[in-house]
C-alpha cells in the first residue's frame, strides 16, 4: 500500500512537464562578412578566403550562406584579384600577395547591392619563446604561459594572440606601455598535460580593427542572458554604398601572422 501511495504521489510531478515555445522577433536578414586575409612572413602567395553568410533567426541550427555574390580585392596598385566560390558561401584566390604601399579596397556586389571596405596590410613580429609557469590560477592548477615578442619601436602597433588547445582563445594587446620593449602575452589552461602540444598565433591588426575587437569583447561580457537587446551594433569597416541603411556585420583586415608550437613540460 505505502508503494502504490508513493506512485500516485509521483505521477503529477513527472506529468507536470511542459514545452514552452518562445515566439523571438525576426529582423530583415543581414550580410555578415569574414574577410580577414593572413599571410606569414615565409608564404606570400597563400589561399585567401572570404566567407559570406547572411544572419538567421536565434533557434536556427544552420547559418546559411551567401551564394552567388561578385568578390574583388584591389591592391594599391590597382590590380584586381577575384574571389571565385568554390563551396557555398566561400570564395577563395591564390594569387593575391600582401604589399605595404597602400590601401586593399575589397568590393562585394550581393543581391543588386554594393559593399566596399579599405584596410592596410599590417605586418607583425616574430613569436620568440614561449615560457610555462606550473601553479597558477585561484586553485593553484592552471598552466601559465607567457608568449615573448619584440615590440617595434617609434610606432604604434596593435596585436591579436591566439592560443590553441582544446578550444580557442583570444587576447588582444596595444603598445601603450611596451612600446618598443620586450614583452609578452598570456594565457592559462587547466586542461593541459604534459607532452601536450599547444599553438600560440600573432597577428598585427590596424588601431580601428583592435577598437572594433575592443567593442565586441566588451558587449559579449554584458550580462542579460542571450535574448538581451545589446547596448548597440557593432559595426566594422564595411559599407553598403547602395543603401547605407542595410549595413553589414563583419570586418575586412590584411595581416601578418606568425605561429608558434610548443610542447608541454
Amino acid at each position: 500500500m505505502k508503494k502504490l501511495f508513493l506512485i500516485f504521489l509521483l505521477l503529477p510531478l513527472l506529468s507536470c512537464e511542459e514545452v514552452v515555445e518562445v515566439e523571438l522577433e525576426q529582423s530583415t536578414p543581414r550580410l555578415v562578412i569574414e574577410a580577414s586575409l593572413l599571410w606569414t612572413e615565409e608564404e606570400e602567395n597563400e589561399t585567401q578566403y572570404i566567407r559570406l553568410t547572411t544572419t538567421a533567426p536565434y533557434f536556427d541550427e544552420e547559418i546559411p550562406p551567401a551564394e552567388g555574390a561578385m568578390v574583388s580585392v584591389f591592391a594599391p596598385d590597382g590590380t584586381e584579384y577575384n574571389f571565385e566560390e568554390s563551396d557555398p558561401g566561400i570564395y577563395i584566390n591564390n594569387s593575391i600577395s600582401p604589399s605595404l604601399d597602400g590601401e586593399f579596397e575589397m568590393v562585394i556586389r550581393y543581391n543588386g547591392q554594393e559593399y566596399q571596405a579599405t584596410e592596410k596590410y599590417i605586418t607583425t613580429p616574430q613569436l620568440e619563446e614561449v615560457v610555462q609557469v606550473d601553479g597558477r590560477g585561484f586553485s593553484g592548477d592552471e598552466t601559465e604561459f607567457r608568449l615573448f615578442y619584440t615590440d617595434p619601436a617609434e610606432e604604434d602597433n596593435f596585436y591579436l594572440f591566439r592560443f590553441f588547445h582544446d578550444e580557442l582563445a583570444l587576447q588582444i594587446y596595444d603598445d601603450e606601455f611596451t612600446n618598443g620593449n620586450r614583452s609578452f602575452a598570456f594565457f592559462s589552461d587547466g586542461d593541459v598535460d604534459t607532452g601536450d602540444k599547444v599553438e600560440f598565433e600573432i597577428q598585427g591588426i590596424s588601431k580601428r580593427f583592435y577598437e572594433y575587437l575592443y567593442i565586441l569583447r566588451s558587449q559579449s561580457g554584458t550580462a542579460g542572458g542571450p535574448f538581451q537587446t545589446q547596448p548597440t551594433d557593432v559595426r566594422g569597416n564595411i559599407i553598403n554604398v547602395t543603401n547605407p541603411e542595410n549595413f553589414a556585420f563583419g570586418y575586412f583586415r590584411l595581416s601578418e601572422t606568425d605561429f608558434l608550437t610548443y610542447t608541454v613540460e
